[in-house]
């Protein structure tokens, strides 16, 4: 009786402080609200973490297990196309550009950062379709990479049809299967031809990549930029006239999106280069260009190195604090610089 009677007070000092007199239902949910937005905070700063470089080799090694075939000219650029796809759909958190839920939903940087990784797949499965795998301009499309290419295309922001997830998985499918056939000696109808003339037309797309990027960094602290769009040319003209001067500063909320866009890219390129470096051995080395590939994989290392702040700053150029939009702008301007060299020393006979 002693004990039913000390239960029934216990429980009856529990209602009285969840009664609204006493505002404890109101702590309690206060408490939880509170929790709650410490959970959310806490998996986004984890999600928000870059996934870390690997290495080519490993991973072709990896992928070919799967089908147990050997290692031949082209699948490390594929098997390497394949895992930076993969690492951007399977990173801590998964894809977050569509996310429209919380914490996924406030978060920016690592989405920016996918869409840097997605823009030189696209790039790189457009190479593969058009260049790679085709033997001249008459030769017809890889039905493998007729699948990837467009499924990459997908706009990255959709979430429902179809969800860009599920249509990159698709194309990561394709890859799959065109790696596997590649690899596999008694069937000739899908090729990688490594040639000079077809990796020069992949860098003109990295190069172009960089460019803009290196442009878009360097635009953090505002730039007075002279107009020479039809510069060197007497004769060129554009569709519509603009002012001879041009201020250009990136507005302040999107500077750290510019700059993970850029994380993502040189992420994504240092990889893919450094798959070029063993697929297309023999036409580095005798075009004596190898030397010329491994300062720009270089320089992207260097871009990856890591961040000791949290915050994105945007000191002026020799102010106070750092800039680190600046920072990333050299490394970029100066892996452009190399990739046009190495442009000129592939396209010469």
């Amino acid at each position: 009786m002693i004990i039913e009677q000390a239960q029934t007070s216990r429980w009856q000092r529990f209602k009285e402080k969840l009664s609204p007199s006493n505002g404890g239902l109101k702590k309690l949910i206060l408490l939880a609200i509170a929790l709650l937005a410490s959970w959310v905070l806490l998996i986004g700063v984890y999600w928000s973490g870059e996934p870390e470089p690997f290495s080519v080799s490993d991973n072709v090694s990896d992928k070919l297990a799967i089908s147990g075939n050997r290692i031949v000219t082209g699948t490390l650029m594929t098997a390497t196309l394949i895992k930076v796809s993969e690492t951007m759909l399977d990173k801590s958190g998964g894809y977050l550009s569509n996310d429209v839920m919380p914490p996924g939903l406030y978060l920016d940087n690592i989405p920016s950062w996918e869409l840097g990784v997605l823009k030189q797949v696209r790039d790189l499965s457009r190479s593969l379709r058009e260049g790679f795998s085709r033997s001249q301009s008459q030769s017809t499309e890889d039905p493998d990479l007729q699948i990837a290419f467009p499924r990459f295309s997908v706009d990255n922001t959709s979430w429902l049809f179809p969800a860009a997830e599920s249509e990159y998985r698709v194309a990561i499918n394709s890859l799959y299967s065109y790696l596997a056939r590649i690899s596999d000696p008694s069937n000739a109808d899908a090729q990688f031809y490594a040639r000079a003339d077809n990796l020069a037309s992949w860098l003109l797309y990295v190069e172009l990549s960089l460019g803009s990027l290196s442009q878009n960094l360097s635009e953090s602290v505002g730039q007075q930029k002279i107009n020479t769009n039809t510069a060197g040319d007497n004769g060129a003209a554009q569709s519509t006239p603009t002012p001879n001067e041009q201020k250009r500063k990136t507005a302040w909320l999107e500077i750290d999106d510019v700059f993970y866009e850029a994380r993502g890219a040189t992420w994504a390129i240092m990889h893919f280069l450094k798959a070029v470096e063993l697929d297309f051995e023999d036409v580095l080395a005798d075009k004596n260009a190898t030397a010329s590939l491994r300062q720009i994989i270089r320089e992207m290392e260097e871009s990856q190195r890591p961040l000791f702040f949290p915050v994105i700053l945007n000191g002026s150029g020799f102010g106070v604090f750092a800039n680190h939009s600046l920072t990333m702008a050299n490394y970029i301007s100066r892996a452009n610089a190399a990739i046009i060299d190495l442009r000129r020393l592939l396209e010469r006979g």
